[in-house]
């Protein structure tokens, strides 16, 4: 499948600026206090309890990721989108005042609905105003606007906290996202009507192997990154601090880089084409990883994960998008962000059940295989 590039419709149309507004808005208020929250909890004297706020964080997002269409069907995406921002920015104003185990966790709950909502109803929107023929471009562009500034917020926050304390990072986490609210009215008029919510629904799409079956090859990879993030800098203690670093500002860039190209690419050829070697390189790069004692394994790795990643992050989400009528965009982006937060827990809780009799090479080898049986399922789902 080849587009002539003088008939190729505009690619940033004004609606697609503005969303950008609120794509931004939601990285940061997401990245910004995703690491600060657990220092912040642990500070206040619960080991236990920085953990239990990631986890009631990521439990509240899928559970509200695979609700949230019928939210779009019976309010709009507007309205949707506001709500998100909204949960998600302003409880961050009440950690200052209270440092309460029980207080942080329902932040972190009511936080995690917020970031589902935002990220569901807005993904489904975004898709609408991206010309169908530039889908896979269009998609990629979105995911280095909302990269770029999550992949700085994290460690910022981080830095933030240990300079300023823990409350500018809360206020500004709340300020950079109830300030996006500015952009929603600007957005078009699109809803979901329930009939749509009823025919293409979560439920519906979870029954279509059409939808699932590349779902199901990114939350593969999602597992893998869940597995890197988590120990890869534990498996490097005994590298310069540089190396652990190095790996996981690799993996991202590469990712990024990727899923613009594959966006190119998928409009051109179809993104079906694209999921095996997504997955070779993805296994390629994990295995890699396994070297743990040597850098440039460890480093050039990660970025070959990455790259592999990149590709499978444009293709699946483009290949779903394509396959549903008007109507199913809120149930694609509500299953494909949920395989990817259950994908990247299932794989850090079971490498965490893993290592302590395997060791950090063996499971990072053994994460690399079990990505293969995927291309079983990548080379059946070749239709565009």
């Amino acid at each position: 499948m080849t587009v002539d590039l003088q008939l190729r419709p505009r690619l940033v149309s004004r609606a697609l600026a503005v969303r950008f507004v609120s794509i931004v808005g939601s990285s940061i208020g997401f990245y910004l206090p995703l690491s600060v929250v657990p220092l912040f909890a642990k500070q206040a004297g619960s080991d236990a309890g920085a953990g239990l706020a990631t986890v009631a964080l990521l439990l509240a997002t899928v559970a509200a990721e695979l609700v949230t269409p019928r939210l779009v069907a019976r309010v709009g995406y507007r309205w949707a989108l506001a709500v998100g921002l909204t949960l998600l920015g302003a409880p961050a104003l009440v950690l200052p005042f209270s440092a309460d185990l029980r207080v942080i966790i329902a932040v972190n709950v009511v936080r995690g609905i917020g970031f589902a909502i935002a990220i569901v109803a807005g993904g489904a929107v975004t898709a609408l105003l991206i010309p169908a023929e530039r889908r896979g471009e269009g998609l990629a562009l979105v995911g280095i606007v909302g990269g770029i500034p999550g992949l700085l917020a994290l460690p910022a926050g981080v830095w933030a906290a240990a300079h300023w304390g823990y409350t500018p990072v809360f206020v500004v986490t709340a300020g950079a996202t109830l300030l996006a609210l500015v952009s929603v009215p600007g957005l078009p008029r699109h809803a979901a009507t329930p009939r749509d919510d009823e025919g293409h629904g979560v439920l519906a799409g979870l029954r279509n192997p059409v939808l699932t079956r590349p779902a199901t090859l990114f939350a593969v990879s999602a597992a893998a990154v869940g597995v890197l993030v988590t120990f890869l800098p534990l498996a490097a203690t005994d590298q310069p601090a540089w190396v652990a670093a190095s790996a996981l500002l690799a993996q991202p860039a590469a990712a990024t880089v990727t899923r613009w190209i594959a966006g190119r690419l998928g409009d051109r050829h179809g993104p079906a084409r694209l999921l095996v070697p997504g997955l070779v390189l993805a296994a390629a790069g994990m295995a890699a990883i396994a070297w743990t004692g040597t850098p440039a394994a460890v480093i050039g790795g990660a970025l070959v994960f990455g790259a592999g990643f990149g590709v499978l992050q444009n293709a699946t989400l483009t290949l779903m998008y394509a396959r549903v009528p008007a109507g199913g965009e809120s149930a694609v982006s509500a299953i494909w962000n949920a395989a990817y937060d259950l994908g990247m827990a299932a794989g850090a809780l079971g490498a965490g059940l893993l290592i302590g009799s395997a060791g950090y090479p063996a499971t990072f080898a053994l994460t690399a295989v079990m990505i293969l049986p995927a291309l079983l399922v990548a080379r059946r789902d070749r239709r565009p």
